[in-house]
């Protein structure tokens, strides 16, 4: 039985269309420890994902991802050219970790954050919530709520249409 997950990424940075250009992509970069420890401790392969843009207009989920390899350490922290370097982090003590994410589906119809905190099933969910926070967990019954108001069912196709590729380690 997966997990469901929200991951935010400003279009201008990462978007979906780059994500389903790539195929795979590493979820670096993050830098909140509670993010961190989903990435860590509880994202495992075939896990599903919402892929959500941030700071666009509007906001909005716009695909479905997959948790293509579950957490590892977040080389880019080691290093000082990266966008996102910590000097504290080491190859050997890694204080970050990062997961790889694989695209299954667009939205048929995004679901802007306006219409998510219209509806009272989604009252309770951390991007409401907690919004700021990059990498969110996600009900079922969440997730099922989302795919269905952007057009996409109730999801029960994605488990048989997750692709295979790169697997967790």
């Amino acid at each position: 039985m997966p997990n469901y997950w929200l991951v935010k990424s400003e279009p201008s940075a990462y978007s979906w269309d780059d994500l389903v250009r790539d195929q795979v992509a590493e979820w670096d970069g993050v830098r909140n420890y509670t993010a961190r420890n989903f990435m860590r401790d509880e994202m495992r392969v075939d896990d599903l994902v919402l892929f959500y843009h941030s700071a666009s207009k509007p906001p909005a989920v716009v695909g479905v991802a997959k948790v293509a390899r579950a957490g590892y350490p977040d080389y880019t922290a080691w290093d000082a050219a990266s966008d996102h370097p910590d000097p504290k982090s080491t190859p050997e003590k890694p204080i970050w970790w990062m997961v790889d994410i694989a695209p299954l589906h667009p939205l048929p119809r995004p679901v802007s954050l306006e219409e998510v905190k219209r509806t009272p099933e989604l009252s309770e969910m951390a991007l409401v919530r907690q919004g700021r926070l990059s990498v969110q967990p996600v009900t079922e019954a969440e997730f099922k709520t989302v795919l269905s108001m952007g057009g996409a069912g109730s999801g029960e196709e994605f488990a048989f249409r997750i692709p295979s590729g790169r697997t967790g380690q």
